[in-house]
């Protein structure tokens, strides 16, 4: 232990830049590196199935096969599985199944004892098992229920970042800097998503093999956990090469609202609480037409626009390049309009996630009646995701405004229940979209966009941006 943290501040040491963008730095590509190794299986999954024989076809309910369409990556029918379209749905949405029980227990572990091996763990796990999927998916001989339950304790294992990170960022970030640390933090689940569809699409062309892509973002994962545990501590009064500026600074920022004592979770008043349940309702609606999004575009490229697999690598990485630039934008503009008091935080906070929900509403049902002008229903794509950028500083932040002694816990609610989306939506796509056809998917992003709008309006008139009274905890008597 003690050798780790000499180690570790050798390298803090050589850091310029202060403790907390440092931390935030690497929740950022803790984010990043999770999305990493969660959505592999969707780039790749279209590469491991058997391609059914298509013939041409040229109507308005089907776009027409063009001869680069018909490229595949993997040619070795060796390693590819007969998976049908309710399969691979059931293999997209498992993860969240394992994803949605950890959440609760690791906030409150990390709200007790600290975030950094509670996340430091979860991370290792996660990675451990990436990297060794493919030969147990081979050994196998493509058992897709076995993949099923891997997939469900690498959600297990990821339950926790979104709940741990956001504890962590109410013990280092002050109020003032909620939007822009926060934006920060969560946008490297984007880019996860970018480099993935892209890198992965890049090495699967190039190896000619499904597989290199785990191996690949299962070391990446390695090299993250190395940082993580030689850079980041739980608490400023704990690290052992913050500056003392800072480490004062910090002090005088958090103790007002940020107790460093452990509190007893109020969780009546928590389980009563309006505003939380608003926070909820509105993270049920926007995690649906994320997942929407992140599981299936991929395939809605591949399988109605008749991208090819190097097109669709690349294209499906573009929405979420866009999405990344908006979310760290947004979330300066956000924090920067109310230090100047332009906007109140509750304005701040309606104007953002407005334009995170609505927008991304509006332009996932444009892109369905383009038809097959594909780099058209690309650009709607980018614009969605765009507007999807503004919900972190707009909407996903509201953990950290309500309670920042129990956001992670807050957070872990939300985003737990949240992952009802995550595991519904991949399944319900393969139910209600089996023949990949265009009329099918309209009807998918339809549904979307009346979850979407609808869950934001209830946000919009019930929500809270005030620090909530039980964030100081209750007495046993209560």
């Amino acid at each position: 232990m003690d050798s780790t943290r000499s180690l570790g501040g050798r390298f803090t040491n050589c850091i310029l830049i202060p403790q907390r963008y440092l931390l935030g730095i690497m929740a950022s590509l803790a984010t990043f590196t999770s999305h990493t190794l969660r959505v592999t299986i969707s780039l790749a999954i279209t590469e491991m199935v058997e391609k059914k024989n298509e013939t041409l076809v040229d109507n308005k309910d089907r776009c027409p096969i063009i001869d680069n369409a018909t490229y595949v990556a993997v040619k070795n029918h060796d390693v590819l599985y007969d998976w049908d379209e309710h399969q691979q749905g059931i293999i997209l949405s498992s993860f969240y199944w394992g994803y949605t029980v950890t959440h609760i227990p690791c906030a409150l572990l990390a709200e007790k004892y600290g975030s950094k091996h509670v996340l430091g763990s979860g991370m290792l796990l996660n990675t451990v098992l990436t990297i060794f999927l493919p030969l147990v998916i081979t050994s196998t001989g493509g058992d897709w229920v076995i993949l099923v339950v891997l997939r469900v304790i690498m959600g297990l294992g990821q339950g926790m970042v979104y709940p741990v990170i956001t504890t962590l960022l109410s013990q280092w970030v002050p109020r003032k800097d909620h939007g822009f640390m926060s934006s920060l933090s969560f946008a490297g689940g984007i880019m996860g998503t970018v480099v993935t569809n892209s890198v992965g699409g890049f090495l699967i062309s190039w190896s000619e093999q499904w597989d290199t892509v785990f191996y690949f973002f299962g070391l990446l994962g390695l090299t993250w956990n190395i940082a993580w545990q030689l850079l980041c501590y739980s608490y400023p009064r704990t690290h052992p090469c913050i500056k003392p500026k800072e480490k004062e600074y910090l002090y005088h920022e958090l103790a007002e609202h940020v107790s460093e004592e452990s509190l007893k979770t109020p969780w009546n008043e928590m389980f009563t609480s309006l505003p939380v349940w608003t926070y909820i309702i509105v993270q049920v609606g926007h995690d649906w037409g994320w997942y929407t999004m992140v599981s299936d575009l991929p395939k809605y490229m591949n399988g109605v626009l008749r991208f090819n697999f190097k097109e669709n690598g690349a294209l499906s990485a573009a929405p979420y390049i866009t999405m990344y630039l908006a979310t760290l934008g947004s979330g300066f503009l956000a924090d920067w309009l109310i230090y100047k008091k332009y906007f109140s935080i509750r304005l701040t906070r309606q104007i953002f996630g407005a334009i995170g929900s609505l927008g991304p509403a509006v332009f996932i049902v444009l892109a369905s009646y383009v038809g097959c002008q594909k780099y058209i229903a690309v650009t709607f794509f980018t614009l969605c995701m765009l507007c999807m950028g503004f919900y972190y500083p707009g909407v996903k932040v509201n953990a950290l405004d309500l309670s920042p002694n129990f956001s992670g816990t807050i957070m872990a609610l939300a985003n737990g229940i949240g992952v009802i989306s995550g595991m519904a939506a991949p399944a319900v796509v393969g139910i209600l979209a089996p023949n990949q056809t265009l009329s099918e998917w309209r009807f998918v992003f339809w549904f979307t966009f009346f979850i979407l709008s609808g869950t934001f309006l209830i946000f919009l008139f019930l929500f809270s941006e005030e620090i909530q009274p039980w964030n100081y905890g209750v007495d046993d008597e209560e």
